[in-house]
């Protein structure tokens, strides 16, 4: 599940926060790396959980109505359409899923029931849910399809939901929004014949993902005076001390990458972070960034010391 965008922008940073900090400690800032990453993968299934547990409080409902002393026909004959969903039966049985929760013992039920509730009323509330229900039967597809929709409606954005993880977990902090890529993703990865067993997203791709983090990390930090001599000798009309502090950051940790990994085009690494320096830094990093890094490139390209495209 962890991509290079996220390990990159772990680096910047678990980097930033080395020189912020007056720490010299390489290792410690690499095991801070490793963490950071897992505590991204905790979110992923910690999302996954959520939309178990919606169901479940639906069922709640739905078994609590059951036992009113006044209960209508419709609380003791409901809709099951929404707790019978195909697809996240699946998903409730997911053994990978299953295993996390048990290592975790987390709950939104147990520590969160209060916003589990709410999302649900807002859920139950809506035209799409509605619609769902209304309908007279449902295909496999049409089941996942419809979970899909509510994450992207309800869960995707959701600025209480951002709130409460960063109350939860500050590495949560920036993660959400890649993070929710990857749910997404693992909705449409499943399929009618996706049993108990069905693969969740692994920690990483492969060992090569986590070596390059560890790497660039490394390489970052340990190089730092070249780099940011790069950067200086790039900027003459500005002095480095007044560039933001973040946007130095970023050109260090592109230049680690684009000098140390001659599998990665050029190209890929400066889009990469010109991209972070957009999100992350001020208004107008992006164009700073991009001038900066690509007038580096082409001296380096010059002297030799970069031949990859």
């Amino acid at each position: 599940m962890i991509n290079r965008v996220l390990i990159r922008l772990k680096i910047i940073q678990i980097v930033y926060a080395y020189y912020q900090n007056g720490s010299n400690n390489l290792d410690a800032a690499e095991k801070e790396l490793l963490f950071s990453l897992s505590k991204a993968y905790d979110l992923y299934n910690f999302l996954l959980l959520l939309m178990v547990d919606l169901t479940e409080c639906a069922s709640r409902r739905i078994e609590n109505a059951k036992l009113k002393n006044l209960a209508t026909e419709d609380d003791l004959k409901p809709n099951m359409r929404f707790i019978n969903n195909k697809f996240m039966a699946q998903l409730q049985t997911n053994k990978m899923l299953y295993d996390y929760q048990e290592r975790q013992k987390r709950s939104w039920l147990m520590n969160h029931e209060e916003f589990v509730k709410q999302l649900l009323d807002k859920i139950q509330n809506s035209e799409l849910y509605e619609k769902y229900m209304a309908k007279a039967e449902t295909t496999y597809l049409e089941d996942r399809e419809f979970w899909r929709s509510i994450y992207k409606t309800f869960i995707n954005k959701n600025e209480e939901l951002e709130g409460l993880l960063e109350e939860m977990s500050l590495y949560w902090n920036d993660d959400k929004e890649i993070v929710d890529t990857f749910v997404l993703k693992t909705i449409n990865r499943f399929n009618e014949n996706s049993d108990a067993d069905f693969q969740l997203l692994p920690e990483y791709k492969d060992e090569e993902d986590r070596t390059f983090a560890v790497r660039l990390l490394r390489r970052s930090i340990l190089n730092c005076n070249e780099y940011r001599k790069m950067v200086s000798d790039n900027t003459r009309n500005w002095d480095i001390n007044r560039v933001a502090f973040m946007d130095v950051i970023i050109m260090q940790v592109a230049l680690a990458e684009i000098l140390s990994f001659s599998n990665i085009p050029v190209s890929v690494s400066l889009n990469e972070y010109v991209e972070i320096a957009k999100y992350y830094s001020t208004p107008k990093s992006g164009s700073f960034v991009n001038g900066t890094l690509d007038g580096i490139v082409k001296r380096l390209r010059k002297e030799g010391k970069i031949t990859k495209k």
